[in-house]
């Protein structure tokens, strides 16, 4: 397990801990008093002795400790779908929807997706969540919100949408958590729900990092965005043309995807190059950041197209083939494609496509949290030597997203490593 330094001990650790205190008030005396206690007693120590020796700091286990999408998996925060509402139909929503939802979005824009269907989803995902801490997993979710409420900024207006996808919002490598920017209007303030879990990861010992929050002004997006077809999708991809422009920095923290110290990431919809160039200036020089690209009429979110299970395996969507395969294949990975989806086409699914079924939860290289019902890809898994851990969340799919994008992985027990060359 990594293990980080909370506090530096000495002198300068006591009078930055009083900062503290005073800048944080009381809602954080408790935290800030044992710091203190730590503080002093160092310092205490070191003038005993001060010529000799400078005394070694405490240590403790930091909550946050995750490299990879495969190590085992000790603790996850799982989304919600209480409260979920649709968000708006505005450009940047058509742009990632295909035309045969387009007239739900206008319908129901705005207001709560139907009862019902949300119904059977937050029962689906409390499910999901028992099977989780059966198989040893520390669950923990976001805050229950009113994703109604109607905000304004200098520059938009907009209800809310959710708290369901935390895979889109946090991105967890090393001991840090980062927040993205996002890039829909309707999830401008989505990171509220995740606050209390971040400040309490913060108190223990984590790395909080919130990137550049954007304007979304209007110039974020291109408000001519000429998509009809599928067609028309496949041409503005393959010219590089995306709603989102270079404005500012925006991207989801779903289009990255971490293999220890080399990260992969898509340019797409939501996630423009400025945003990638943070990214990588953020994490330099401990990691690389590699922008790959996919033949993909709507990149949105990079791990239903190309999802990393272990270390040198990954899932490869035959539908969207990567344009850079042959770096990995010199690499010595293995590219395995996964079956057909067998989701039927009569099912809903308002914001996603039906390659969810390859958007697993790995729970260790040898355990997979995986649809109930594809029982395909179960049998691809079983051929590569991993257990399904089988949990239906059908209902939940339709809100956007399958196992590995309900979740945020928090903490894997293991260690920084290269596993591309």
């Amino acid at each position: 397990m990594l293990r980080v330094r909370c506090l530096r001990g000495g002198s300068r650790g006591a009078e930055a801990a009083h900062l503290i205190a005073a800048m944080l008030g009381r809602s954080v005396t408790g935290w800030v008093q044992r710091a203190l206690q730590s503080t002093s007693s160092a310092a205490a120590a070191q003038s005993h002795d001060a010529a000799d020796h400078v005394t070694e700091p405490m240590e403790q286990e930091c909550p946050v400790c995750s490299h990879n999408e495969w190590d085992p998996l000790e603790e996850v925060i799982v989304g919600r779908a209480e409260n979920a509402h649709v968000p708006p139909f505005t450009v940047e929503v058509k742009a990632n929807t295909y035309a045969k939802y387009w007239p739900f979005y206008m319908k129901h824009g705005g207001q709560s997706f139907p009862a019902d269907h949300l119904k059977k989803a937050v029962a689906e995902i409390e499910e999901m969540c028992n099977i989780l801490r059966h198989e040893g997993v520390n669950v923990r979710r976001p805050e229950p919100m009113d994703w109604s409420m109607e905000y304004k900024t200098p520059d938009f207006e907009s209800p809310g949408m959710y708290a369901a996808m935390p895979r889109d919002i946090l991105l967890v490598v090393g001991n840090e958590i980062i927040e993205a920017p996002m890039a829909w209007r309707a999830r401008f303030f989505e990171y509220r729900a995740y606050r209390p879990l971040i400040k309490e990861y913060f108190r223990n010992g984590a790395k909080w990092t919130t990137a550049p929050k954007p304007t979304m002004a209007d110039e974020l997006y291109d408000q001519d965005y000429p998509i009809r077809t599928v067609e028309d999708r496949h041409k503005l991809a393959a010219e590089g043309k995306f709603v989102t422009t270079e404005h500012e920095p925006c991207f989801d923290a779903a289009d990255f995807i971490r293999a220890g110290r080399d990260i992969f990431v898509q340019r797409s919809q939501v996630t423009n190059y400025m945003g990638i160039e943070w990214m990588r200036r953020h994490l330099a020089p401990d990691y690389k950041v590699h922008i790959i690209s996919f033949k993909d009429p709507n990149p949105m979110h990079i791990d239903a197209t190309f999802n990393i299970i272990g270390p040198g395996l990954v899932l490869s969507n035959p539908d969207r083939p990567c344009h850079q395969v042959d770096m990995f294949h010199k690499a010595g990975w293995s590219v395995v494609k996964p079956p057909t989806p067998l989701i039927p086409d009569d099912h809903p699914l308002w914001m996603s496509s039906k390659w969810l079924s390859m958007n697993v939860l790995m729970l260790d290289e040898k355990r997979v949290m995986v649809d109930a019902n594809e029982v395909t890809i179960q049998k691809m898994f079983e051929s590569l030597g991993i257990k399904s851990v089988k949990v239906n969340i059908r209902h939940a799919n339709s809100l956007g997203g399958g196992f590995h994008c309900w979740t945020t992985d928090i903490r894997r027990r293991g260690t920084l490593q290269s596993y591309f060359h």
